[in-house]
């Protein structure tokens, strides 16, 4: 049965924390060039299924030429998100003309010409990759999104997550597979664990600057993350009842 008008369902998007995550999955992944990759002031469109004017591509890297040979590494440098596209800059984008301060010419004096300050600075020779979807953006994971890429790019390599993963301790590895967070960790370990926190407060305690990192809404675990500068010094579970009240953590059974 067809639904009554003004009753469909929204087609679904992304969320903030979803659009947050993608953005911290994808930025600076490497990627291995799998077809002809043009310099190109304007984002190359690639649709979502997989599809892309290669012709046109052709004649654009007429102009500035490929971004990087067929095999050869690059790098998502940025991210942006809109309603039906994600724009992805690769090794900088593509800047010819530079910033005004690098066309800054000095002189010498008595009539010499001057030459630019900025010589020798070398001009971000990427590109930019603006991958559409019919409607909008659906809620997808990184790893989704780098399916979606394949035709272009190649991200089966160890990507730069899991490159950092492999040289942790292995106390630390254990604690991010088993999602947790212990004493010790840093931010972007803490991060990688149990991921963003809800909220955080900074306190000064006895002159030391404090941050909390929280988890979790009553009723239910609330799990308290303490940093001094980069480094977790306290990990404490707290339970809320119906009412939001905290009540003391619970005994570990003997």
């Amino acid at each position: 049965m067809c639904a009554q008008k003004g009753e469909e369902d929204p087609a679904p998007h992304l969320s903030k924390d979803e659009k947050i995550e993608l953005i911290r999955g994808l930025t600076a992944e490497m990627g291995i060039v799998k077809t002809f990759l043009p310099r190109s002031k304007k984002a190359l469109e690639l649709n979502a299924d997989g599809t892309w004017d290669q012709a046109e591509w052709k004649v654009i890297g007429r102009e500035y030429g490929p971004v990087a040979r067929v095999g050869d590494e690059v790098q998502i440098t940025k991210v942006d998100l809109s309603k039906n596209k994600i724009t992805f800059q690769i090794n900088g984008g593509l800047n010819t003309r530079g910033k005004w301060y690098e066309r800054i010419e000095g002189g010498m004096g008595s009539g010499n010409r001057g030459v630019p300050l900025s010589r020798g600075i070398t001009r971000s020779a990427g590109t930019t990759i603006a991958l559409h979807f019919p409607d909008r953006v659906p809620p997808m994971t990184a790893q989704e999104v780098k399916k979606l890429l394949a035709p272009v790019l190649d991200f089966n390599k160890r990507s730069a997550t899991e490159n950092y993963f492999d040289n942790l301790p292995p106390e630390i590895q254990e604690a991010i597979k088993a999602k947790r967070a212990e004493v010790g960790m840093t931010r972007d370990q803490v991060e990688m664990a149990i991921g963003r926190p809800r909220d955080r407060i900074r306190e000064t305690v006895d002159g030391e600057d404090l941050e909390d990192w929280i988890y979790g809404m009553p009723p239910g675990k609330i799990t308290f993350v303490t940093f001094a500068g980069n480094k977790v010094t306290r990990v404490q579970d707290h339970y809320a009842g119906l009412g939001g009240s905290v009540a003391p953590p619970l005994k570990s059974p003997q």
